[in-house]
């Protein structure tokens, strides 16, 4: 489907609706006069989105399509209806799927309403911008402990054939799509600054010592609050095309070093605590080790959030993304306090000066 007007969107999405199950005899005769199909906005993702639903309000499903036709567009269409698909029969809360045209690419989903895990934290944070914890506590434990069975249950019978992108989380990926992503598309194309000698090298490190974590559980990679709906007082996960084999720090970090939500240092370690305890009743973890393996995987997701952001806003133009590279810059500056990474040298000094240049 192309940028069309409302009844060319109606009426090319009919034949999969109907062949769905999705519509009635009438429906599907006259859907000009019975359905309306909304445009809704992406965040990062250039994939096309519609909602579909009655005149008298009723939601039917929403409708996905790849942003093109290339050969990779067309294969992370396939992985978002196979890795969605294999998610559900597991038992993960993912939307359910009503219909699949491999030849265009087109997916339609269960409709998760409009509510994100983001919106309740917006909606908790006072005027002086503090969250109000409480409040969200039983959200994020949900969070925490969903994910873990995400982790584990979608880890079994996958198949990395599903993967569009790459079939697991390793090394290559974090030098050349995370910390090469932060170099790339933020230290140099946002801010105009000079390679300095030794971060190429203390990158190779921190990826040599993330990749000791065994990727050998699903991993959602972009596992952040503007992709966990909420419904009927349940979390829903959304946004899984990109999900592989990786190891088991990293959504979590994602989860929690999030810059739309900037989560208190405390609440976080409340909450890997909390993940622990839900993931030793799945999986056999040793506590210690894990969070050596979160530390520098969190570091990894980090550079990545950055490098990201400040692609899109620079390059696409989503302004939206620009406010929040600020905060991920201070998350890493925290993060890079921790003892572990305290031969790093290069990395935090390029920190100092970013924020010297933002502010």
């Amino acid at each position: 489907m192309t940028q069309k007007n409302e009844s060319e969107n109606v009426l090319e999405l009919v034949p999969l609706l109907r062949d769905s199950g999705l519509l009635s005899r009438g429906e599907a005769e006259e859907p000009l006069t019975s359905l309306v199909v909304q445009r809704l906005a992406g965040d990062g993702s250039s994939r096309k989105f519609w909602r579909v639903g009655r005149k008298d309000g009723e939601k039917i499903c929403l409708a996905v399509a790849p942003a093109g036709r290339t050969e990779q567009d067309m294969q992370e269409a396939g992985s978002s209806r196979l890795i969605g698909v294999h998610l559900h029969e597991r038992g993960v809360r993912v939307p359910a799927q009503y219909g699949w045209d491999a030849e265009a690419g087109l997916l339609l989903f269960e409709d998760l309403g409009d509510v994100k895990l983001h919106d309740l934290v917006e909606q908790s944070r006072n005027q002086s911008g503090e969250l109000d914890l409480p409040a969200l506590r039983p959200w994020y434990v949900q969070a925490v402990q969903q994910l873990a069975l995400m982790q584990i249950h979608g880890a079994v019978d996958f198949n990395c054939d599903w993967c569009w992108d790459t079939r697991e989380y390793d090394r290559p990926l974090m030098l050349n799509r995370e910390s090469g992503y932060f170099l790339r598309a933020f230290w140099q194309e946002l801010l105009g600054q000079e390679l300095l000698p030794g971060i190429k090298e203390e990158f190779e490190w921190v990826a040599t010592a993330a990749s000791q974590a065994p990727a050998t559980l699903f991993l959602h990679r972009d596992f952040q609050s503007r992709n966990i709906m909420v419904q009927n007082g349940q979390l829903s996960f959304i946004d899984f095309q990109g999900g592989r084999m990786g190891p088991l720090g990293y959504d979590l970090a994602s989860l929690l070093i999030d810059p739309y939500t900037a989560l208190p240092s405390p609440f976080q370690e409340e909450l890997i605590r909390l993940y622990l305890d839900a993931l030793k009743a799945l999986y056999p973890v040793d506590a210690r080790q894990f969070r050596r393996e979160y530390c520098f995987l969190a570091l990894q997701r980090n550079l990545q959030i950055i490098g990201a952001f400040s692609f899109l806003s620079r390059v696409r133009g989503k302004a939206f993304f620009a406010r929040f590279i600020v905060p991920a810059l201070l998350s890493l500056d925290e993060r890079l306090r921790d003892q572990e990474l305290s031969d790093l040298q290069v990395l935090p000094f390029m920190v100092t000066q970013a924020l010297k240049l933002l502010r």
